[in-house]
């Protein structure tokens, strides 16, 4: 099926959103509301609940009825019509087949519902595919765990595009890989936010049989306040509700949990210090979760100034165990360089425990050895 763009001829006309009570629908009618364009709601209920939301309003009979065809074409005359949205796969492909009889020079504003549906799955079978196919060449100091199948790849990397954040497609592969390479133990990320990266390590956690997650973020707007950074960063994060974001992660990581995710909503240094007294985390989502107390894979993506990702690596660097992995996200980053210099500055403190270093997309990613 082809893709349809709204003819620029048509910019000032309406557009016939039909049926108009899908969420798909409801979306693209904020769409065009922001946009400044003018929508008009269709539907084939005698009542539609959605009908309040639109600024006019047209009936039509069901696309199976015999009067369909000339019902459209009269409303496409009487609102001036100058294309349609349609995200339901029948109407939609009905469409496709009839409009250049009913109305000709009326498109349709959208490409096959089933196709933007499906094109997420099929992105992510394409990633794990690849992946498979094209296995990062990493000279690891631990045995390598067979990989993932194609289809546990795909719905990761399926699953982590759904959640937002900031978790570059060449990291994600690159976290994929060093699991395979990893010791056993904790896995503690610091600074979760919505929970990205969360979700793909705890994935990760379960399907190699690395350990349980632990996420530690104080989850406050003061919290992520880089002041050595570019001022743009926390302008930015300012406009963010800190209290959502805890709420999206859990919404994000709970229905993953089986008793091997948790959080400490904490600063990163006071987190290291529960942490070494009591191995455990209680939250009223995601329940008890006890932990071993050495770490196999430590993400740092926390605050990223200078002395809070130094503060990081101080506090928890120590329970990193032989063959563990140490992940410094955003050592290339525009906006500031506290991340690097701390990276840098662990590796030339450390070069007889590094086994193996290299960046991809924008973290650093060091493997401790494991002294044999």
């Amino acid at each position: 099926m082809t893709s349809h763009t709204e003819p620029t001829g048509n910019a000032s006309k309406p557009i016939l959103v039909f049926p108009g009570g899908m969420p798909r629908s409801l979306e693209y009618l904020q769409k065009c509301r922001s946009e400044g364009r003018a929508v008009i709601g269709a539907s084939s209920l005698e009542y539609d609940v959605s009908r309040e939301q639109y600024p006019d309003w047209a009936f039509l009979p069901y696309v199976t009825q015999p009067g369909f065809d000339e019902a459209l074409k009269q409303a496409i005359l009487k609102f001036d019509i100058g294309g349609i949205f349609s995200p339901n796969a029948v109407v939609w492909d009905h469409l496709n087949r009839v409009l250049k009889d009913v109305a000709p020079g009326v498109h349709l504003m959208n490409d096959s519902p089933v196709n933007a549906e499906l094109s997420g799955y099929r992105a992510a079978r394409n990633h794990a595919s690849a992946l498979l196919n094209r296995p990062l060449s990493i000279s690891a100091d631990k045995a390598i765990r067979p990989p993932m199948s194609e289809i546990e790849l795909a719905a990761l990397f399926r699953h982590a595009e759904l959640i937002p954040g900031m978790c570059d497609h060449e990291k994600i592969c690159a976290l994929c890989e060093i699991a395979r390479y990893s010791a056993t133990g904790d896995i503690v990320e610091i600074g979760s936010w919505w929970g990205k990266s969360a979700f793909i390590l705890a994935r990760l956690a379960r399907c190699y049989g690395i350990g349980k997650l632990l996420c530690v973020d104080p989850w406050t707007n003061e919290g992520i306040v880089s002041k050595d950074a570019n001022a743009m960063v926390d302008r930015a994060f300012s406009q963010v509700d800190a209290g959502e974001a805890l709420i999206v992660f859990e919404m994000n990581l709970l229905p993953y949990n089986s008793n091997h995710v948790n959080y400490l909503r904490m600063l990163s240094t006071d987190g290291a210090k529960y942490y070494r007294e009591h191995r455990r985390a209680a939250t009223p989502s995601f329940g008890t979760t006890d932990y071993c107390g050495h770490i196999a894979i430590l993400h740092i993506d926390g605050n990223h100034s200078y002395d809070s990702a130094k503060a990081d690596i101080e506090a928890w660097g120590e329970f990193v165990v032989d063959g563990g992995w140490i992940v410094f996200d955003d050592y290339v980053w525009p906006f500031g360089d506290g991340p690097q210099r701390v990276s840098d500055e662990f590796l030339e403190s450390n070069r007889s425990r590094v086994a193996t270093a290299f960046v991809m997309g924008s973290a650093l990613f060091i493997q401790l050895s494991t002294g044999d």
